[in-house]
């Protein structure tokens, strides 16, 4: 059969990964070609990535957007192939022989290593692996974490290190009624964490939590906010940072007035502490098999205005602890037969156009934190997502194509393989269950935090129509 142009033939996109950017991929398509076939792979049987299991519990109006992805499952064009994991149970090569474009948009689930001796000492932790386990995610259900120490270390001044200080300080009447797992609030409930140390390598000025999630830590029933006065004066780059009149400087002048607040208010009578730390580098953990304290190196800063970096003094302090989380970022794993930038845990891409030796590779594309990196916001990717969408859109354009089998091609391979393809239909159900559940407890869902339990739910429904 001799090639016919893309727009006398359905579209057909295979998007790897169902958390925002996977979605987002799929609105973009959608709304440039109504009539394109989207079929969205995802390794676990629940969807929506770090929607579900990295949005802090507590944090419930920031799953919003769960409602929009829900719209999409429902387009026409649109298929959930979910519990199918690709460069798996799947090659990629086989999604490029069945679809005209693959778009890759897994993410980034490792979290990153300091690179510190001592970094495998038990009580050593990625923060990526705790927000995993308190989440219900199936890969960190069965992690351990002893709680029974009370000094906590946090190494990172993100967002994210402030969700998990929250997490660690809360009661558990704080944290009753969200979905929170339930094995965690009862790990939780067990915790003889008294005092939290959130440390970052430069000054407050350079933090890079918002003003929300550090308001957040001066609410809480259990646990003072503090920080020492003397790690807030500011020199001049500082000073001049704190001066410029743009959106982030104002959040950034919110936290730096608030900081200075704590720094006064010293005199709390609650149980818990939760300090802030300034100008620290962990340089090495020690410990006889387990964590016991972890030494840092005084830092300076050095560099012009919005481009300062700590450099060491060769002064050092030694702070007693048996629990530490590392919050220092992520980074994506290489997939077989798709090329990867070790070094910036990414793949290689040009505006999304996946790049092998910085040559593009035809019909492989990236989105998302595997584009990217993990930087920005859950909305981020709409706009990232677009970027890609209008790439790939342009390369298909330019080419004629062949009929390509899509999902008829793929399904054969997954039967061979008995896996379980878990639908929207599907997941619709475990949803239901987990809300069900959960109301029983007054909370928004009760998650199933183990892959068979959610397929069993899938089979119990096909089995009692």
């Amino acid at each position: 059969m001799a090639p016919q142009t893309n727009n006398a033939l359905p579209l057909q996109v295979a998007i790897i990964g169902g958390g925002p950017a996977g979605f987002y991929t799929a609105q973009a398509l959608f709304r440039a070609r109504p009539d394109i076939q989207v079929d969205l792979y995802e390794r676990l049987p629940s969807p929506f990535g770090l929607v579900r299991s990295g949005v802090a519990p507590d944090h419930q109006k920031l799953k919003r957007p769960i409602r929009l992805y829900e719209q999409i499952a429902h387009h026409t064009n649109f298929n959930l192939m979910a519990n199918v994991t690709v460069g798996v149970d799947l090659p990629i090569a086989a999604l490029s022989q069945c679809y005209h474009a693959v778009v890759l948009a897994n993410g980034t689930e490792s979290g990153r290593l300091m690179n510190i001796p001592g970094e495998h000492l038990s009580g050593c932790h990625s923060a990526t692996t705790f927000v995993g386990w308190y989440n219900g995610h199936p890969d960190f259900r069965d992690h351990v974490f002893d709680l029974s120490h009370e000094n906590a270390i946090i190494v990172g001044q993100g967002n994210v290190a402030i969700d998990v200080c929250r997490i660690l300080t809360k009661t558990v009447e704080e944290l009753r009624h969200t979905d929170i797992a339930e094995h965690a609030l009862d790990a939780l409930a067990e915790s003889r964490i008294r005092q939290v140390y959130l440390v970052g390598r430069r000054g407050p000025v350079q933090a890079k939590f918002t003003y929300q999630e550090l308001k957040e830590l001066t609410e809480l029933s259990a646990c003072a906010l503090e920080t020492p006065a003397e790690e807030l004066i500011l020199n001049p780059a500082s000073e001049a940072e704190l001066a410029k009149s743009d959106g982030a400087t104002r959040g950034r002048v919110r936290n730096y007035e608030t900081l200075k607040t704590v720094a006064i208010e010293s005199l709390s009578t609650k149980p818990r502490r939760c300090t802030l730390r300034f100008f620290l580098s962990p340089i090495k953990l020690m410990g006889d098999q387990r964590l016991q304290q972890v030494i840092f190196e005084r830092n300076c800063l050095t560099g012009t205005v919005g481009q300062q970096a700590a450099l060491g003094t060769g002064e050092y302090e030694t702070i007693e602890c048996g629990f530490l989380l590392s919050s220092i970022g992520y980074q994506g794993t290489p997939m077989t037969g798709v090329p990867f930038d070790s070094a910036q845990g990414i793949i290689p891409n040009q505006q999304g156009r996946v790049l092998d030796n910085d040559n593009p590779v035809p019909g492989l594309y990236a989105v998302g934190w595997v584009k990217r990196g993990p930087t920005g916001l859950i909305g981020t990717n709409k706009a990232d997502a677009k970027e890609t969408v209008t790439a790939l859109l342009s390369d298909l354009s330019n080419h004629t194509q062949s009929i390509r089998t899509g999902l008829a091609g793929i399904l054969p391979l997954l039967k061979q393989q008995s896996i379980k393809v878990v639908q929207f239909s599907d997941w619709q159900k475990i949803d239901q269950i987990e809300i069900e559940r959960g109301l029983v407890k007054a909370k928004p869902r009760e998650k199933f935090t183990r892959v068979a339990d959610m397929l069993s739910v899938v089979a119990a429904e096909s089995n009692n129509p």
